[in-house]
C-alpha cells in the first residue's frame, strides 16, 4: 500500500507554488528539509528554491529553470510543471499551513521506514546489546527534523544583532505616567501578570491600561472576559474614561447631560482598536487562533488580557496537578506574547493566606508555581486599611517580579464610583 495519497501531493505542490508567488515564504517554512517532500522531483525543486534563496536572489519560474540542472536533468516537462505550480496557488498565506502539514506526513513515513528498518536488525548478528540499542537510538534520532536554523554563531548573526541595537525598544505608554517613566511603558513580548484579592479593582485597572494602550495606535488590543458581559466591560470602561458616576450608569439613571457625555466617549472608544469577547472558559488556544487572525488583520497586536487565568478552560491530564495544567497555560501565553510581539496581561487571583500578610509575595499567587516562573512581570494590588486619602481607597501596587524594569512600589488612589486609578505622588 502506498504511504503517499493525492492530499499528500497537493501540499506539496501548494507550498512550491507559494515560493514561486512570494519567495519571502521560505523564510516562513525554513524549519521544512528537501527530504521532507514525497517525490524526487519537489525534493529537487525545494532545494533549488532554497539554494537560489540563500544567495539573495530571485526565485522564480526562469530563476529555478536555470539553476535545475545543477540538482535534477531538466526537460520541457518540469519547465510546463513549475508553470503549473505557480498557476495552481491562488495565495502564498497559507503556505505555513501546508508546510505543517507535509512535515508532519513525512516524519510518519520515516517513522514507518524506521520501524521496519527496526524490526530488521532483530535477524542481524551485533557485538554487543550496546551496539544493537546504539543502532535503533541512530535509526530514530534520523526521524527528528532537523533544526539547523536555531544555533547561530555571533559572526553569523552581527548584522541582526547591530540593527537590533539601533532599533529603539519597542515599549507602549499605559497612560499611568509614574509608571510609564520608570518601566517605559508595557514591553512587547511580556507575559505581565496582575494579582489580587477581590474588591482591589484589578478588572478596572486593567480596562484603563487597555485604554491607554489602545490610544498609542500601536496596534489592536483583545480584552476577554469570562466573569462579566461585554456591555459590562463597556459601562466600567465608559465610567473610568468619560468621569460618569459608575452606581448611575449601571443603574440607568443617567442626567442628559451625563448620557451625552457617555455617547461621546463611545464614538471615541470606536475609532479605537479595542475588541472584546465575553464568553466563559476560553482555551489558550483560542486565544492564541485569534490572536493570529488579528494579526494578519491588523499588522500588529499591542495587548492581549485575559480576566482572569483561574477561570479558563485548562485541560488537565490525570496524571496532572492543576498547578501543571495551569504552567502549561502560562507558558502558552508567553509564547504567544513573543510570536505576535505584544503584551499579554492576565489576571490571577492571590490565596488567602495573603491577607495575614502585610506585604504579597509571589508564593502567594494562587496555584503559582508556573505562573511566576513564566511572567516577565508580577503586580500585586493590595489595599492597606492604614492608608487612605479622602477621594477614595489606596491600593499598594508592588512589582515583585520585572523582567528588564525590576521591581518598585507605588500608591494608587481608586476611585470605585468612576471606576478610575490615578498614580499618587
Amino acid at each position: 500500500m502506498s504511504l503517499i495519497g493525492a492530499s499528500d501531493i497537493q501540499s506539496e505542490q501548494s507550498v512550491l507554488g507559494a515560493v514561486f508567488l512570494d519567495q519571502d515564504v521560505l523564510d516562513e517554512i525554513s524549519y521544512l528539509e528537501a527530504r521532507d517532500f514525497s517525490t524526487a522531483r519537489h525534493q529537487t525543486i525545494y532545494k533549488v528554491m532554497r539554494y537560489l534563496h540563500d544567495l539573495n536572489k530571485p526565485v522564480d519560474i526562469v530563476t529555478v529553470s536555470n539553476e535545475y540542472n545543477k540538482f535534477g536533468q531538466l526537460d520541457k516537462q518540469d519547465v510546463d510543471y513549475f508553470a503549473q505550480l505557480a498557476d495552481s496557488c491562488p495565495t502564498a498565506a497559507n503556505a505555513p499551513h501546508y508546510a505543517q502539514a507535509v512535515r508532519s506526513k513525512a516524519m510518519r513515513r520515516r517513522g514507518i521506514q524506521a520501524a521496519e528498518e527496526i524490526k530488521s536488525l532483530s535477524q542481524q548478528e551485533f557485538d554487543s546489546d550496546e551496539d544493537y540499542f546504539a543502532k535503533v537510538e541512530d535509526l530514530i534520532s534520523d526521524l527528528r527534523p532537523a533544526d539547523t536554523g536555531k544555533m547561530k554563531s555571533f559572526k553569523e548573526t552581527r548584522k541582526d544583532y547591530f540593527a537590533h541595537l539601533n532599533q529603539q525598544a519597542e515599549t507602549i505608554m499605559t497612560g499611568f505616567k509614574l509608571f510609564d517613566n520608570w518601566a517605559k511603558g508595557l514591553w512587547r513580548g511580556w507575559l505581565f501578570v496582575s494579582a489580587g484579592r477581590p474588591g482591589v479593582g484589578k478588572t478596572a485597572k486593567l480596562l484603563q491600561r487597555a485604554y491607554g494602550v489602545a490610544q498609542q495606535n500601536q496596534g489592536a488590543v483583545l480584552i476577554y472576559t469570562q466573569e462579566m458581559d461585554e456591555n459590562e466591560i463597556k459601562d466600567r470602561m465608559i465610567s473610568s474614561a468619560a468621569g460618569v458616576n459608575y452606581r448611575k450608569l449601571i443603574e440607568k439613571r443617567l442626567s442628559d447631560n451625563e448620557y451625552a457625555r457617555v455617547e461621546e466617549m463611545y464614538e471615541k472608544l470606536e475609532e479605537l482598536p479595542i475588541f472584546i469577547q465575553d464568553s466563559a472558559g476560553v482555551t489558550i488556544d483560542e486565544i492564541r487562533a485569534t490572536a493570529k487572525q488579528f494579526k494578519r488583520q491588523y499588522g500588529k497586536i499591542a495587548m492581549i488580557a485575559v480576566d482572569y487565568l483561574q477561570i479558563m478552560n485548562i485541560p488537565q491530564k490525570k496524571s496532572e496537578t492543576r498547578s501543571q495544567a495551569i504552567g502549561k497555560v502560562t507558558s502558552a501565553a508567553k509564547q504567544i506574547a513573543r510570536e505576535m510581539q505584544c503584551c499579554f496581561m492576565m489576571l490571577s487571583q492571590m490565596s488567602r493566606e495573603s491577607e495575614k500578610k502585610t506585604k504579597p509575595q509571589l508564593s502567594d499567587l494562587k496555584e503559582s508555581g508556573s505562573i511566576e516562573q513564566d511572567a516577565d512581570v508580577v503586580e500585586f494590588l493590595w489595599h492597606d486599611p492604614n492608608d487612605y486619602v479622602q477621594e477614595g481607597k489606596v491600593i499598594q501596587q508592588y512589582f515583585a517580579k520585572g523582567r528588564n524594569i525590576g521591581v518598585n512600589e507605588f500608591r494608587l488612589c481608586f476611585k470605585g464610583w468612576r471606576q478610575n486609578f490615578t498614580e499618587l505622588e
